[in-house]
């Protein structure tokens, strides 16, 4: 137990905030992919330059305690947990208790996602879809959207035909983006080029869940608090900021964790 609970922050090679925050002109995605020029609706032939202030680059990893909010009908969990992630998909999470050791260990990377219950003396390894995550956590997302959005940033839809769009509304960019499933997602950017807000629509069109981004200081590139919420007007899912720091690190072992003794060690399908 002490073990878990020494190591969930490695040394990492440190780096302020202040110095990761990267100004991508024509080119952030988060997939990768590059992003073409885009056209103001009503204006054919103005291009509208696109840019996003990202907080994170592939090689940093976020830490930070987070206080979890999650909403569900008829229920609601509150949590205090110790977080780390890394674009795409490498996920850790450690919820502290009010008194004691943590009693659950979540790691996950591109590869599999391993889940630790001290309490139960159980320990479950397996793929990291959605559809694992959701058997312990009241989330309905994969891994690499739920990092994504964490990051302060928004996932991707997951497909290669993807067009874009951009529009002004108000002080605000907009950029639209649609795949040839028909599922899209709109985004809107603020002040100081900082992300706002998501729309996520499935492939009929019908809205799946938006995503609000809220700063402490108007200078502040990273979000102090994300706010998901589920298109059944209910269930709903915040993160609170607090103690972050964005670090460099080639060794993402903190992604994986080892099989204790003495467990009873099960597989996930």
């Amino acid at each position: 137990m002490v073990f878990y609970r020494q190591n969930i922050f490695p040394r990492l090679i440190k780096r302020p905030v202040s110095l990761s925050v990267k100004l991508l002109l024509l080119s952030f995605i988060v997939s990768g992919c590059a992003l073409p020029a885009v056209i103001s609706p009503g204006s054919p032939s103005e291009t509208i330059p696109v840019a996003i202030t990202g907080t994170m680059d592939e090689n940093d990893v976020l830490s930070a305690i987070v206080k979890i909010d999650i909403i569900t009908p008829g229920h609601y969990y509150p949590v205090k947990a110790a977080l780390m992630i890394k674009k795409p998909s490498y996920l850790r999470l450690e919820v502290l208790p009010l008194i004691g050791v943590p009693d659950f260990f979540l790691a996950a990377s591109p590869e599999k996602m391993s889940i630790f219950i001290p309490s139960q003396g159980k320990f479950y390894y397996g793929q990291p879809t959605g559809a694992n995550l959701r058997k312990f956590l009241p989330w309905q997302f994969n891994i690499e959207d739920i990092v994504m959005i964490f990051a302060g940033t928004y996932p991707p839809l997951g497909e290669n035909n993807i067009t874009y769009r951009s529009y002004r509304e108000e002080n605000l960019l907009c950029m639209e983006m649609k795949a040839s499933s028909g599922s899209s997602q709109i985004v809107w950017v603020g002040e100081n080029n900082r992300l706002l807000k998501i729309v996520r629509k499935d492939e009929t069109g019908k809205e799946a869940y938006t995503v609000q981004y809220s700063y402490h200081e108007t200078q502040s590139l990273v979000p102090e608090k994300i706010t998901i919420r589920m298109a059944d007007g209910i269930t709903s899912l915040s993160v609170k900021y607090s103690d972050v720091k964005i670090e460099q690190a080639t060794d993402l072992s903190i992604f994986d964790l080892p099989v204790p003794a003495n467990v009873t060690v099960l597989q996930l399908e």
